[in-house]
């Protein structure tokens, strides 16, 4: 049993060796991708465990190879709703920032890139100006509107710019049932060890080189190796510790150990929960977080059941402006 309740096909904990080997594989199997071919990756990063993992191995596996043949960006982007978890988009901005630094100062064609939603599709001006409804299941509007759509516009752009590109994602199969079984179903489209066409995206690839890693790895490969852009990795596992309800979290050192990593960061005004758990735990672990305690209470109060009123009625018709 994995960390967050499933496993990678019930696989068994990789022993310490046998993950330096996973680790040396990966490392020669991403070397091989970059250098093929031309077309430019784009590396989904949140600033959480597994899209940091994700960065962490190809920027090892990029610097090991010899500067002549860094030939093409590697472009990082992360999305910012305007609404995150405040702590959590602070980690992700000053991630940016280190590795912008970083990748300047050891010659690795890193860009980091911060995108944020049009005015138009914001939160705050879908909700009060337009008169939306806060986000239910069946209507999730501030999904598509906040998170897809500027990363999609991003990555259409480098379609465009370049006929292809490869998307480099932290998913993994032990993150959910749902994602395991929607992994299952892209792999159809495998053209190789971890990488598929896109079938949501005409003209993209996408790589997930961890797909098969337990959250118990993760935490140690993050916990072992230290990340190549000056990023505390300790302090990562500190925020999700500081997001779990007992403000537990050890490392996993066999199966029956309990651990962190089900914590889950989003934007604290969501309303697809039923609690923001993860804000909670961190206000009552963190008497210096406790400033978060007016932003849960406005997010409780936007939950409202069967939203309804004539106001909310009219955003069909106020949508289209």
């Amino acid at each position: 049993m994995s960390l967050l309740g499933f496993s990678s096909g019930d696989r068994p904990q990789r022993s310490v060796p046998e993950l330096i080997a996973e680790i040396q594989q990966l490392t020669a199997e991403i070397q091989q991708l970059y250098r093929q071919d031309a077309l430019p990756w784009i590396i989904g990063y949140s600033g959480g465990k597994d899209s940091t993992v994700v960065l962490q191995l190809v920027w090892n596996a990029i610097a090991a190879l010899p500067p002549d043949q860094r030939t093409k960006t590697i472009h990082v982007i992360t999305t910012d709703t305007l609404v995150e978890n405040p702590v959590v988009a602070a980690w992700g901005s000053q991630s940016l920032d280190q590795m912008k630094v970083a990748a300047q100062a050891q010659g690795i064609p890193v860009e980091p890139l911060l995108l944020k939603p049009a005015v138009k599709d914001t939160f705050w001006v879908n909700l009060i100006g337009k008169g939306y409804p806060a986000p239910r299941q069946g209507f999730h509007w501030c999904t598509e509107r906040l998170k897809i759509r500027p990363s999609d516009d991003y990555i259409r752009e480098k379609i465009r710019e370049s006929g292809e590109v490869i998307l480099v994602l932290g998913t993994r199969t032990a993150e959910s049932a749902s994602r395991a079984t929607l992994m299952a179903e892209h792999r159809k489209w495998r053209v190789s060890t971890h990488l598929n066409y896109n079938p949501s995206r005409p003209n993209s690839l996408i790589y997930t080189p961890i797909e098969d890693w337990r959250t118990d790895e993760v935490w140690l490969y993050l916990m072992q190796l230290p990340n190549p852009w000056g990023n505390d990795n300790k302090a990562l596992f500190t925020m999700y510790r500081g997001a779990t309800a007992d403000n537990e979290c050890p490392l996993v050192i066999d199966t029956s150990t309990p651990s962190c990593g089900s914590s889950r960061f989003g934007c604290w005004v969501c309303t697809l929960v039923a609690k923001d758990k993860s804000m909670e735990a961190m206000i009552q672990n963190d008497e210096e977080k406790e400033w978060m305690q007016s932003l849960l209470d406005l997010r409780n109060e936007l939950d409202v059941e069967n939203d309804k009123s004539p106001r909310r009625s009219q955003m069909t018709t106020l949508d289209k402006f």
